[in-house]
């Protein structure tokens, strides 16, 4: 018989598992996650009894150093009130031998999941406004020490207590944050399907980044999915002007350059990416909007608004309806 062990087990020279101790006295309950980084375990302090989720940082130079990265940034929100700000609790760092491990406070689920669990009906407007107005809180505090998050999605986001109301969020996953003004363009941050287009073609970018992001959230908050499911940055591309597209260091992987047309830079063709990259690129929107036969606007609050148009969904109402 073939025992399928979890991809975590492998991560670390000595396996964790659940009642082992981190740090001498963070035993570990559960897993929340795991990814490239390593893990994140919901620990028990056994000193205070208190429950924490710890990051642990697999030892890896690469990722040894992001953590140390993701440890400035966390030295500079803790200018911040937590709660006030709505961002994750940060605890401090400890290490468990060669591991560096994170300690924050203990949350109770990712918007994510919040959402998958109304059957990716989307929230009512009720709900969709305070969660809005805590995430711009939450950029407009980061905006203040000058950092920009670089990968704010719905797995990002923490529900804190999701039998409370209203709704409260946070804001967690500072591994990708830098200073404003320290972004490198070339460095390409973030998830696809989330990613502002200065990130994407590898223009210089800053908080108005996280924004953009945001305003994704916000249809998958109304909607109950994404708005672009896609697996590649080819799958999210529109048309930018051409003196956007002259000045980003990923352009050429996405559009091509011919001088004689009106319009210098072409988007690629799926057949002449699939052609340079291998990636078929397939259309798997749930969402598609258009600009005509709108239906009338309900009053803000209402929670109409989103409505089926031609086999696809159509959202013109979410900003107007949260104002």
């Amino acid at each position: 018989m073939v025992v399928h062990l979890p991809l975590f087990i492998y991560l670390f020279k000595e396996p964790i598992v659940k009642g082992s101790i981190l740090g001498n006295h963070y035993k570990v309950e559960a897993f929340l996650g795991e990814g490239g980084f390593g893990i994140v375990a919901k620990c028990r302090d056994t000193k205070t009894n208190q429950a924490v989720a710890i990051k642990v940082n697999r030892n890896h130079p690469d990722t040894l150093q992001q953590a140390k990265l993701e440890i400035f940034i966390l030295e500079q929100l803790r200018r911040l009130d937590p709660d006030a700000a709505n961002i994750v609790k940060w605890n401090g760092f400890f290490h468990d031998g060669e591991r560096v491990c994170l300690n924050f406070e203990i949350l109770d689920q990712c918007l994510w999941d919040y959402i998958r669990d109304r059957k990716n009906q989307g929230l009512p407007i009720s709900e969709v406004r305070p969660i809005l107005h805590q995430l711009t809180n939450a950029l407009s505090h980061l905006g203040s020490v000058g950092i920009v998050h670089a990968d704010l999605k719905s797995r990002n986001i923490m529900v804190v207590n999701r039998h409370e109301s209203p709704i409260k969020v946070k804001l967690i996953d500072f591994g990708l944050a830098c200073p404003a003004s320290a972004v490198m363009p070339v460095d390409r941050v973030g998830t696809v399907g989330y990613s502002a287009p200065e990130v994407m073609l590898g223009l210089p970018y800053n908080e108005a980044a996280d924004m953009w992001s945001l305003g994704l959230v916000a249809v998958e908050l109304g909607t109950g999915v994404p708005l672009y499911p896609g697996r590649n940055y080819y799958d999210t591309q529109g048309q930018p002007l051409d003196h956007v597209l002259d000045s980003g260091v990923y352009t050429e992987d996405y559009f091509i350059e011919d001088n004689y047309n009106q319009q210098r830079w072409t988007f690629k063709t799926d057949q002449q990416f699939q052609c340079e990259t291998g990636y078929e690129s397939l259309e798997t929107r749930y969402i598609k909007l258009t600009r005509s036969r709108w239906l009338s606007l309900p009053e803000p609050g209402s929670v109409e608004g989103f409505f089926l148009l031609e086999g696809s969904f159509s959202f013109p109402l979410l900003l107007n309806a949260c104002s």
